[in-house]
C-alpha cells in the first residue's frame, strides 16, 4: 500500500472508528433508556430507515465518485458539471423514495405485526433527505481525494449525533417520548454536517467548463443501488424475520443488540472501501495494470492481517463485551454475537471486493452475489429461527456470508488473476491459532478483558514478526504515517482543507 492511500486510510478510518463509537454509544444508551421492547423498536425503525437512505445516499453518488477520481486531476473544471448532474438524479430519488416511503409506513408496520410502528416510521421519513444530503458530500469528497475534509466531517457528524440523538431521547424521556426524540436526532445531526461540507467545497466557486452524460451516472448507478438494496436485505433480513416469526420485542431487542455490536469488524474496515474504489477506478481508467494488482493485494494483506484476530477476540469476549455495552440484561444475546462475528467478518471481506470490482467496472459481479446472497440468506434463516430461535437466525447469516465472501473471492481472482501471498495468509492463521490458545489463560471478565486482548493482539504481532510477515518495509510505512514531516504535495492540500480554497 502507498503512503498516500496509507495515509488517505489513516485519516478515514479514524474518523470511521469515531463515528461508529458514537453510534455504539447512541445504542448502549438506548439500550438502557428504552429496555429491551423499545431498544427492539428502535433496532426496526433504524436498520430500515437506514437501509433505505443507503440505497439512495450511496448508488448514483457511488457513479459520482467514480467518474470525478477519473478527471478531478487532468479536468477540474468539469468537476461542478458531474456534481449538478448527479445532484439532479439525486433529487428525483430522493423526493420519490421520500414520499414512498411515508405512503408504505402503514404496510410496513403491518407486515411486521405490529401497527403502532406506523407513525414512528413516519416520522423517521425525515431522515431520508437530511441523510441523502450528508451522504452526497461524502462520496464528492471521496471522488475529489479530498480524505481529510471527509475524515474531519465524519468525525463532527459522530459528535452532532451524540449531541442530537442521545440529547433529544433524555430531554423528551420525562414527557414519554424517548423514542420520538431520538428519531429527530437522526434527522437534525446529518443537517449539521450538510451545512459544514457545503461551506468547506474547495470547488464551489470554480467555472464549469464542458460536458459530461448524466446517462453515464445512470449505467453505472443501476447496478449498485441493485447492489446496496440486496446488501443491505442481506444484512438486515433476518433482524426482520425474528420479529416477524418470534412476535417478541425481547427476543427482537435482544437479536438487535448482538447484529449491532457483531458489525464492529465490519465498520472497522469500512474506510477501506472508501479509499479502494477512487483509487482502483483511477489505475483502471488509466490501465495501469500492475498498480491496480498492486492497490488489491496490499489492501487485501492488511484487511486479512487484523480482520482475523479482531474476530477471534470479539466472538471470545462476546459476554464482557455485550455486558459494557447493553448491561447484564442482555446476557443472552452473547452466544448470537458469538456467531455473529463470524458472519460481519465474511461480509467485511465480501463488501471490500465489491468495490474493487466496483472501481474497475465490473458492477454487475456485486450485484449478482449480492442477490443470491439474500435469496439464500432468507431461506435458510428462516427454517433455522423456526427451530433454533436468534441463535439459529446468527448461524444462517454466518453461513450463507461466508459462501458470498468466496463467490466474490472467486470472481476479484478471475479478474485480476492474484489475490496475495498463501504463504502469508498461512502465516496470518498460524499466528491468530496461537493467539487463541493464549486467551484460555485469561478469563472473560468485565473491562479486565480489554487488557487481555491487547496482550493477545500483542502476541499475535509478535508471531507475525517472528515469521517475518512483518517486514521492515511496515515498518518503514508505520514510521511515515506517524512522521509529522510533510511533502510538498500534503502541504498544499492542508492548506486547501483550512482555507476552504
Amino acid at each position: 500500500m502507498s503512503t498516500f492511500l496509507a495515509k488517505s486510510f489513516l485519516w478515514v478510518a479514524l474518523s470511521e472508528i469515531l463515528y461508529n463509537l458514537s453510534g455504539y454509544i447512541i445504542h448502549a444508551v438506548m439500550g438502557r433508556v428504552l429496555g429491551p421492547a423499545d431498544y427492539g423498536r428502535f433496532g426496526i425503525i433504524v436498520t430500515l430507515t437506514t437501509m433505505t437512505i443507503v440505497l439512495i445516499g450511496q448508488s448514483v453518488p457511488t457513479a459520482m465518485s467514480k467518474y470525478l477520481s477519473e478527471i478531478f486531476e487532468s479536468k477540474p473544471n468539469l468537476i461542478p458539471v458531474i456534481k449538478k448532474q448527479t445532484a439532479k438524479i439525486q433529487a428525483v430519488i430522493v423526493g420519490t423514495v421520500t414520499v414512498a416511503f411515508f405512503l408504505l409506513a402503514p404496510l410496513l408496520a403491518r407486515v411486521l405485526g405490529d401497527p403502532s410502528l406506523t407513525n414512528l416510521f413516519r416520522l423517521s421519513t425525515l431522515v431520508i433527505p437530511a441523510f441523502a444530503l450528508a451522504s452526497f458530500y461524502f462520496y464528492y469528497y471521496t471522488g475529489i481525494h479530498k480524505f481529510k475534509i471527509q475524515a474531519f466531517l465524519k468525525t463532527s457528524r459522530g459528535i452532532w449525533r451524540l449531541v442530537f440523538i442521545i440529547g433529544l431521547a433524555l430531554f423528551l424521556k420525562s414527557r414519554g417520548y424517548a423514542l420520538e426524540g431520538a428519531i429527530l436526532g437522526y434527522i437534525i445531526a446529518p443537517l449539521s454536517i450538510f451545512i459544514e461540507a457545503y461551506s468547506l467545497d474547495p470547488y464551489k466557486k470554480l467555472k464549469a467548463i464542458g460536458n459530461f452524460e448524466w446517462r453515464k451516472l445512470a449505467v453505472f448507478a443501476w447496478p449498485v443501488t441493485i447492489f446496496l438494496i440486496a446488501y443491505q436485505l442481506l444484512n438486515t433480513i433476518d433482524l426482520y424475520l425474528v420479529k416477524g416469526i418470534l412476535h417478541s420485542d425481547v427476543q427482537t431487542g435482544l437479536y438487535n443488540a448482538a447484529y449491532t455490536v457483531g458489525a464492529i469488524p465490519y465498520n472497522l474496515f469500512y474506510a477501506l472501501t472508501i479509499i479502494l474504489l477512487p483509487s482502483v477506478s483511477k489505475t483502471t481508467s488509466e490501465n495501469n495494470s500492475a498498480e491496480t494488482k498492486k492497490i488489491v493485494s496490499h489492501s487485501l494483506r492488511f484487511l486479512t492481517m487484523f480482520l482475523v484476530p479482531t474476530c477471534l477476540l470479539m466472538a471470545y469476549f462476546s459476554l464482557p463485551i455485550i455486558n459494557i455495552f447493553y448491561s447484564s440484561k442482555y446476557a443472552l444475546a452473547a452466544p448470537v454475537m458469538t456467531l455473529y462475528v463470524f458472519a460481519e467478518g465474511f461480509q467485511t471481506v465480501f463488501y471490500v471486493l465489491t468495490f474493487i470490482l466496483n472501481g474497475a467496472g465490473k458492477v454487475k459481479i456485486p450485484m449478482n452475489a449480492a442477490i443470491f446472497g439474500l435469496f439464500l440468506n432468507t431461506f435458510i434463516t428462516y427454517f433455522l429461527i423456526k427451530q433454533y430461535g436468534i441463535v439459529g437466525g446468527a448461524a444462517g447469516t454466518m453461513i450463507v456470508s461466508f459462501a458470498v465472501m468466496v463467490f466474490a473471492l472467486v470472481y476479484t481472482y478471475r479478474e485480476f488473476g492474484y489475490l496475495f501471498s498463501v504463504k502469508s495468509f498461512l502465516k496470518i492463521l498460524t499466528a491468530s491459532a496461537v493467539m487463541i490458545a493464549g486467551t484460555f489463560l485469561f478469563p472473560k471478565t468485565n473491562y479486565y478483558f480489554l487488557i487481555w486482548s491487547v496482550i493477545l493482539f500483542a502476541i499475535y504481532l509478535f508471531v507475525l514478526y517472528i515469521f517475518r510477515e512483518i517486514s521492515a518495509k511496515d515498518l518503514l510505512l508505520v514510521k511515515e504515517l506517524l512522521s509529522r514531516k510533510k511533502k510538498k504535495g500534503e502541504e498544499i492540500e492542508d492548506a486547501e482543507f483550512v482555507d476552504g480554497k
